[in-house]
């Protein structure tokens, strides 16, 4: 049993064929996968594509990288949570590799995201990159640790997962573990402890080893990195499967059957 933590069917390259995707993942063992929000105007129709499905989830959110004129908030944000397949708050986060540091506004919507989560008991889904110290930063100030979350597509080193794991967060690996020079994502993944392990391929972007360059990637491919990480760690594949599936539903207070846990 595997589960894809982090895609994003509601793009173009799954939108059309939502069932071939969902053919592909039980071909594969995939049993869930949760899409994750990125634009709130968009968030509506993502919420009308997966609906339907039992086994797929999803988040509410506006990305780190969308523009600093699009807004949200608090109260916005909070109805989106109240929906029954709604089980976090993000993709938030700060990125300062596709927007420059000095953007405050990207800290502030950040801050906002937090202050959701908080509010709404939900847990966040946090994207991370080039902005490492500031984003654990905020995490602390804004108390984040009442809530918890995901690093989502990790690709930091061990000492920030140490971080993020302190203040109750699971750390989220995809195709990245794969790649030949991804060494501290490598060695990260060696040392999370296997209750906070969560596997994604973050679709349709950064396919797995052996089809890096591919494109689209597929919540299907989730496989490939748990078999990375079952090399790293030296344990079955299955063992992998098994222990990052049980963290999904435990963090996102779900069973496999798809009803909700109490909080």
């Amino acid at each position: 049993m595997f589960i894809d933590s982090h895609c994003h069917l509601d793009f173009p390259e799954f939108a059309s064929r939502l069932e071939d995707v969902q053919a592909e993942m039980r071909a594969a063992n995939v049993t869930h996968a949760l899409v994750a929000g990125v634009e709130v105007t968009a968030f509506p129709a993502l919420y009308a594509l997966i609906e339907p499905y039992t086994n797929l989830y999803c988040s509410v959110g506006l990305h780190p990288g969308v523009d600093g004129n699009v807004t949200t908030s608090v109260d916005k944000l909070l109805r989106y949570t109240a929906l029954p397949k709604v089980v976090a708050v993000g993709e938030t986060g700060l990125d300062y590799y596709h927007v420059s540091s000095e953007a405050e506004w990207q800290r502030a919507r950040f801050r906002t995201h937090i202050a959701v989560a908080c509010a709404s008991g939900k847990p966040l889904i946090v994207h991370m990159r080039d902005a490492t110290e500031d984003t654990l930063r905020i995490l602390r100030e804004e108390g984040a640790d009442r809530v918890g979350g995901v690093m989502h597509c990790f690709t930091a080193d061990w000492a920030a997962a140490e971080v993020a794991l302190a203040l109750g967060f699971y750390i989220s690996f995809s195709g990245v573990v794969t790649f030949k020079n991804a060494k501290a994502v490598k060695e990260a993944a060696q040392r999370v402890p296997l209750d906070r392990l969560l596997i994604e391929t973050d679709s349709p972007y950064l396919a797995p080893m052996p089809y890096r360059g591919r494109y689209p990637n597929q919540p299907a491919w989730v496989v490939h990195v748990a078999r990375e990480i079952a090399r790293l760690r030296d344990m079955p594949l299955d063992e992998v499967g098994w222990a990052s599936s049980a963290n999904f539903f435990r963090l996102f207070r779900l069973t496999p059957a798809g009803e909700k846990k109490d909080a």
